[in-house]
């Protein structure tokens, strides 16, 4: 297979949250920043990385050693990076929410403290990065959930950042949990 250099990709991409059910931008506005609704959280470190990891069981039959099939029982989408810039209005998002509040010289964030049992605040998460052929790649989690632990490290000699990993959720029966878009 002869290699396709305008294939090659490299690049850093732009993270946007968005409250879950938020508008999503045309799909031939790839190039274009995606609009009212969604919020640039801001430099990152490490890039982005997105993960689709899948599941898959075996079929077996007696009559033959070889495996005749799988079928798919669990997909876990997920969009992974730092966010370099550790604001409060980050933090709230790294938790899954929180309250802000801004006094004379201050700002305070209080995190939600509804019991476990309530359903936690869903976000629209979109990725924007780079696409074979030099055009963009859009990432769209439709229902995300920040999952990782969040913890900032304060140390002399290395950058704060807030860790986060986004994980895509079931929507309804009509609607794909995650939709890439490529521009051509």
């Amino acid at each position: 297979m002869a290699v396709t250099a305008t294939n090659l990709t490299q690049g850093p991409g732009t993270l946007y949250t968005g409250a879950f059910g938020v508008a999503e931008p045309a799909d031939t506005a790839v190039a274009s920043p995606p609009g009212v609704g969604w919020t640039d959280v801001g430099g990152t470190s490490d890039g982005v990385t997105l993960n689709v990891n899948q599941e898959f069981s075996e079929l077996t039959v007696d009559q033959i050693v070889d495996v005749p099939g799988r079928r798919l029982t669990k997909r876990d989408l997920s969009i992974r990076t730092n966010m370099a810039e550790p604001t409060l209005e980050n933090l709230a998002i790294a938790m899954n929410g929180g309250t802000t509040a801004t006094g004379a010289g201050f700002k305070s964030l209080e995190p939600a403290y509804a019991t476990s049992a309530t359903q936690p605040t869903y976000k629209a998460i979109l990725f924007d990065g780079y696409a074979p052929g030099g055009f963009q790649r859009r990432v769209i989690l439709r229902k995300g959930l920040s999952t990782a632990n969040v913890e900032a490290a304060y140390k002399k000699d290395s950058q704060t950042f807030f860790p986060v990993t986004f994980n895509a959720h079931y929507v309804s029966a009509s609607i794909a949990p995650f939709k890439v878009i490529d521009g051509i």
